[in-house]
């Protein structure tokens, strides 16, 4: 076992988004799947030294390892150089977390954060408008329990935000000239239609132990877009196009997205050693078989985040759980 310490960042979807057929692009409540899926998800990891390292996350890959210390620490902050290039920096203090996952001092300097206060007038850096002032486009997101979300995607990442999401259905409404606008219609949205910008880890995975229909969730996906797109035909608000493109879920999440006997992962992320092998992923969150059992546990990996690990051939170990008989 290897005794490197590593700092957790997270579940991150960079591969290439899969390929669309003209079909995908049509109106069609769900476009078909093509024969290939997007890159494999990874386990971002970040050693002392600064240095990344990424575990892939595709189905049938074992994942080990033991949490070293307790708490979480600091990720570090973001610069944002352009459109598309960005560095992550050490926290200079290797402090532990004061804000989510950074310091005090990180959290300040993060370039990142600016970008949410662009459209009301806020500072940006160079490298951040840059970044901002690509094209962008606005989405509504529905999860496994039918919790539906607005959000916002710069266009080469596009695809990957809506994986990393971990959405069970979704759809493109607008397309925007830049980042401030695609901010402005977000918040028009949630004023005027109700939908929230947000929908917390824990809730996406309690969903997925019993996920509802996907003709339900579609549904109230297409409800939620057409009331999105109703709203957006008369805004006075310029820069943008209304637009009517779906979304192509990963074939790595399908499973985690069909009905299926699982269970919540019985042990908490923020101690102890463990050790699955993965079956599938959507988002952050793992469909997860431990070692002497059949059965299937549901793993939250965002709980990991900013925590420090080393990796190995560790087990977790096997909680006591009966299967339903129907």
């Amino acid at each position: 076992m290897t005794d490197t310490r590593y700092l957790v960042h997270g579940v991150f979807w960079d591969g290439q988004p899969p390929g669309f057929t003209a079909a995908a692009h049509s109106n069609a409540m769900e476009p078909p799947k093509e024969a290939f899926d997007a890159g494999s998800p990874v386990l971002r990891l970040q050693s002392p030294e600064g240095d990344f390292r990424e575990l892939g996350l595709h189905a049938g890959a074992r994942l080990g390892f033991r949490v070293v210390q307790p708490g979480r620490s600091c990720l570090g902050h973001v610069q944002v150089q352009s459109a598309s290039s960005r560095s992550q920096i050490l926290c200079a203090s290797a402090a532990p977390a004061a804000r989510g996952k950074q310091c005090e001092q990180c959290f300040v300097l993060d370039e990142s954060r600016l970008m949410h206060d662009f459209h009301r007038g806020g500072r940006v850096t160079p490298g951040l408008r840059h970044y901002l002032m690509q094209e962008h486009w606005l989405y509504i997101a529905t999860f496994a329990g039918g919790a539906t979300k607005v959000g916002t995607a710069s266009g080469p990442r596009k695809w990957n935000r809506l994986a990393e999401q971990g959405a069970a259905a979704a759809a493109y409404v607008a397309r925007a000239q830049d980042g401030r606008v695609v901010r402005i219609l977000e918040d028009l949205v949630t004023a005027q239609v109700g939908l929230t910008q947000q929908v917390r880890s824990a809730a996406k995975a309690d969903a997925l132990l019993q996920p509802l229909p996907a003709a339900d969730l579609l549904a109230a996906n297409a409800r939620a877009a057409a009331d999105v797109r109703a709203l957006l035909a008369c805004t006075a608000v310029d820069g943008f196009e209304t637009v009517a493109e779906h979304w192509l879920r990963p074939a790595q999440a399908d499973a985690l997205h069909r009905p299926g006997q699982r269970h919540p992962y019985p042990h908490a992320l923020d101690q102890g050693q463990h050790g699955f092998r993965i079956t599938a992923l959507s988002g952050a969150n793992v469909l997860a078989r431990l070692d002497g059992t059949d059965a299937a546990f549901v793993v939250n990996m965002s709980q990991l985040a900013a925590r420090t690990i080393t990796l190995g051939e560790y087990a977790s170990e096997v909680p006591a759980v009966q299967e339903s008989l129907f």
